[in-house]
């Protein structure tokens, strides 16, 4: 049976502010001047839009960012928990605004002052908001405090099992940080790293270097989403090229913590993305070799490899030889993070690597592919995840 999402909408608008560590400005002008970016972008004037949605994490409610960009009246808004899990799942609610007629055009968004205003590397140490806290209360007497941490006893147990090593992750920072080099947008624009400094750097979280993880950054991106049938006309117009989604989902693993599912049998692998990245294919009605590049997201350079095994391109535990030679890099097998990833570009929860997705079908990125039919984009690991397919429209 066929998804009633399957290649029924189209991003065709995509804005960002500036990535800094110290904006100078509220979460809500960086939200307001994201949204008027994707906005123009897509040639969509502000009253066109009757939908929103973002993170529950974000600051800036729906109807002040509507107020701030003239936004009028809203039959859709919604919000996805789980911090960087959100980043496709506020498309796939987008996307089923849209294709059930709940509204006709979306704006998705995401701002923060992540470096300047509160720091999510500090981790749990500040405030104790959610239920979260009561799994949590079993790893904090021991020091397992910051998202690094958590990761770091994944990584450990990874490398365990399969081999991987310290110079297996430099691989994945490496890549990246090439295609940063080139991109003006991104914060380690011209400034190259090289295996031998990855391997120098500071131990944050054994086995977790400087250079395994993302930066703290200060910004906003924003999406707008249309029907595919009002993007090829809008395409045909003479707007910009818009970038059809062939498959979305979302999924929560079984005996599933925030961050933290110690407990489970084996956790050397990722069961919320293996069950995303099933039902993406299956929708979109594609496999693994149909992808040309991908976005992944790379808050931590293992969870790069993770991604890699749940998503088919390689067997369980063998991402690091996958990652080896170049395979990363534009010409490589499977080009990943061609705007520079969360580690080398910025961090903004993933929405910036939504954008670059569009980019790459567009054929405007910095780091262009040759071939570039299909993108995948994928969201925060250790939690409630999502992804997608791009497309051509």
């Amino acid at each position: 049976m066929t998804s009633p999402l399957h290649d029924a909408v189209a991003i065709v608008g995509i804005g960002a502010t500036e990535f800094s560590k110290n904006s100078g400005r509220s979460e809500l002008q960086l939200a307001a001047e994201a949204v008027r970016a994707a906005l123009a972008d897509a040639g969509i004037s502000p009253r066109e839009v009757d939908g929103m949605t973002t993170f529950t994490m974000d600051t800036n409610d729906e109807i002040e960012v509507a107020r701030a960009v003239g936004i009028g009246d809203l039959t859709f808004f919604s919000r996805t928990p789980h911090g960087g899990g959100a980043a496709i799942g506020v498309i796939q609610q987008a996307v089923m605004a849209i294709a059930t007629g709940v509204a006709e055009c979306v704006v998705v968004y995401r701002a923060f002052n992540e470096r300047s205003g509160r720091r999510y590397s500090t981790g749990v140490s500040e405030q104790l908001v959610t239920a979260d806290a009561i799994h949590w209360s079993w790893y904090m007497p021991f020091g397992l405090l910051t998202p690094a941490s958590w990761v770091a006893m994944y990584t450990q147990r990874y490398m365990h099992e399969y081999g991987c090593t310290s110079l297996d992750l430099a691989e994945v920072a490496v890549s990246t940080r090439k295609h940063a080099v080139d991109n003006p947008a991104a914060f380690f624009h011209g400034v190259p790293l090289t295996v031998e400094q990855h391997q120098a750097s500071k131990w944050i979280a054994e086995p977790l270097r400087l250079f395994d993880c993302c930066q703290e950054s200060d910004g906003g991106c924003a999406q707008v989403l249309v029907s595919a049938k009002k993007a090829r006309v809008l395409q045909a117009n003479g707007g910009a090229k818009g970038a059809l989604i062939r498959g979305v989902a979302q999924a929560a693993g079984r005996d599933q913590e925030n961050m933290t599912s110690f407990y489970r049998p084996d956790i050397t692998y990722l069961p919320e993305m293996d069950l995303v990245a099933k039902q993406t294919y299956q929708q979109a009605g594609l496999s693994p070799k149909d992808v040309d590049a991908a976005i992944i997201y790379d808050a931590f350079t293992p969870v790069v490899l993770w991604q890699l095994e749940s998503w088919g391109f390689c067997g369980r535990g063998e991402a690091k030889d996958f990652v080896k030679g170049g395979a990363l890099e534009v010409g490589g097998r499977l080009p990943c993070n061609t705007h520079g990833g969360q580690l080398s570009e910025a961090y903004i929860h993933g929405m910036n690597g939504v954008n670059e997705g569009v980019r790459l079908i567009r054929g405007t990125s910095r780091n262009q592919p040759a071939k570039n039919d299909h993108v995948l984009v994928t969201a925060g690991v250790g939690v409630p995840t999502s992804g997608m397919i791009l497309g051509q429209l």
